[in-house]
Formats: C-alpha cells, structure tokens, sequence
C-alpha cells in the first residue's frame, strides 16, 4: 500500500495504545500521528525516540488510505469537514463512536466476528465498545460449551474509559483527600476516589447511563453476528480505578454444568482461563495484554445450574487490537481507501 495511515487523536490514551500495537504489527508501514486539534507538538514515544503530531488539518489528511479516529467525538466530525469535497476518501475506523448512527456505518470486532464474515471497505468501520467485546468474546465461547439459560453481568468502569481527564481526575480526586481539599468533578461530577458511583452526576459531560446502553447496544449485535447468545441483563458502575475492565459475571445453563469441563474448554488464544492453583485474575495484571481473563470460577451455592465468573480486560488494548484487525484486513484486501 503506497498512502500511509493516519491516527488522528494520536495523543489521546487510545490514540497513544494504537501506535503501540501498530508498531509490532505493522513496523514497515508509514503512519501519520495528526492531533485531535489544529495545533500540533512533539510527543515523546519513548526514551530514545521523539515522534511529530501533526495538527488536524486537511493537508495532513491527504495521502491517507485509512485513518483510525481515536480522538473526541468533535475530531472525527472535523476530519469528515476537512474531506469534504477534497477527493480524499480513505477508510475510516472509528473508535470514537461519533459515526456509528451514519447508514454506512458498521459495527466491528473481529475478536469475535465468524469466519467469513465479510464488511465491504467502503463502510465506516466502528468499533465496538471494549466491554461489550470482552463480554461477547466470553458468552460466545461459554454457549458453544453449555447452553445459556440467562445471565447477568456487573461491569466495573475504569476512569480511562473518560480519557485522559477522566484520569487525572481521580487522580486529583485521590490526593485532595488525603490533604482534605476541595476535589475536582468536572468528569464525573461526583467523588470517584474511594467510592463507586452507579451514575455520575448530573453536570457531568457524559452520562453513565448512556455508556451503559451503548454496551448494551453493542452486545446485542456482536452476539447476534456470532452465537446468539441470549442477552444478559446488564448494569455498569463506575469503578474507582484507573485502567482496565472487572467484570463479574452469573450464568445460569440449561442444565447443570461441570466447572472442570467449563475451564478446559474456555481456553483459547483469546480467552486465557486462571485455575484454583493460580491467583484469580485483576485488572492491574491485565495492562496491556491482549484478549481476556478469567478466574474465580465458582458454583452458585443457591442453584445448580449457575456458576460465577470473573473477567478481566485491558480496555484500551482490546479497542486498540480490534481497530488494527479490521484494518490489517482491509489492508489486505486492498481496502486502502473508500
């Protein structure tokens, strides 16, 4: 492929784990870091080596074939501004949601999409929300094993969900605590330090409860694309932690299960499945790896048909690999641009 890729949003926390998964899958291919404003800067990748963000605008746009956004909704709106009318049509991944209502768009996760499965190029490709492909990845495996009678499934947010603010947030929220100063809620709104919040408050920017229903949304088509599963009943809480998803889940088959058989047959290059002998899975043990975790396998004392879970995801990672699926397949077919 002759044009090269573009990032746009390359500093956000998913624009930054896009270029780290990009630069072990795709060391040749040129790529273009582009910010998610019109003002640009250095950023440094590591300590030997410094990389130019570009800033958001239309020259910078031009030799692209596929751009990932990564960026804010108000990013990947300006660059569909910017190619207006420019003969620039390169494909989009979006990962910002800000196109998933579009007629042309196409929700992705090829973690889980069957074989076969086919999207055309010229779609807008979005990616779905991390939990629901963590989740969808986990009762996909789990109803091939034992039938699914019903589940439910409790998220646990991670503040980098809310990007780069959403960090520093609880981050500020943590210190002033400990100094007893007034805290900062500009994100959530709320005290996220030390606490957990079922819903923001009602100034914050973004809204629990529609994070909760894009999930939702989102589920609902990644099972009906590969198992059909039924849906679970599903509630997500705002965790006070920093990176990556926990996930408790309960699942009630059509018949009683045997764990033993359940953990054998999980195990995937995907889904890496903990035993009693290990310790059970954690969010902070999942940073940066790829796939899911689950451990903690247990039999509800109260019905034996149902068991426990407990899943662990690098949310940031999980987007980011799904993103550079789509695209390696694009690439391959010769999807350069739409």
């Amino acid at each position: 492929m002759s044009k090269t890729v573009a990032i746009v949003g390359s500093e956000s926390l998913l624009g930054r784990e896009l270029r780290e998964v990009l630069s072990d899958k795709w060391a040749n291919q040129a790529v273009t870091l582009i910010g998610a404003e019109e003002t640009g800067g250095i950023l440094t990748q590591d300590a030997e080596e410094a990389a130019l963000i570009a800033p958001l605008e239309r020259e910078h746009l031009m030799d692209a074939g596929l751009a990932f956004m990564a960026g804010p909704g108000v990013a990947t709106w300006k660059v569909l501004d910017l190619l207006s009318g420019s003969g620039c049509t390169p494909v989009l991944v979006d990962l910002s949601f800000a196109l998933e209502d579009r007629p042309e768009a196409r929700l992705r996760a090829p973690m889980i999409e069957p074989g076969g499965y086919d999207v055309a190029a010229t779609a807008i490709h979005v990616i779905a929300h991390p939990a629901a492909i963590t989740i969808a990845l986990f009762l996909d495996r789990l109803h091939a094993i034992e039938p699914i009678a019903r589940s439910v499934i409790q998220i646990f947010e991670p503040a980098s969900e809310r990007g780069r603010r959403g960090l520093d947030e609880l981050h500020q929220q943590t210190v002033n605590l400990f100094s007893f100063k007034p805290m900062p809620k500009e994100v959530f709104d709320a005290q996220l330090g030390f606490n957990m919040l079922p819903r923001y408050g009602t100034e914050a920017a973004d809204k629990l409860q529609d994070v909760e229903v894009r999930i939702d949304r989102h589920l609902a088509t990644l099972l009906g694309i590969a198992s059909h599963a039924p849906l679970p009943s599903l509630r997500l809480v705002q965790a006070p932690v920093f990176h990556g998803y926990s996930i408790s889940a309960w699942v009630e088959f059509a018949a009683p299960p045997a764990i033993a058989r359940l953990r054998d047959a999980l195990a995937s290059p995907r889904v890496e499945v903990r035993d009693d002998g290990l310790e059970p899975p954690s969010n902070v043990g999942a940073a940066g790896q790829s796939g899911i975790t689950l451990g903690a396998i247990e039999m509800d004392r109260n019905n034996p048909r149902a068991c426990w879970f407990w899943i662990v995801a690098d949310n940031l990672r999980i987007s980011a690999e799904n993103a550079v699926m789509v695209a390696t397949d694009l690439l391959a077919r010769g999807g350069g641009s739409r």
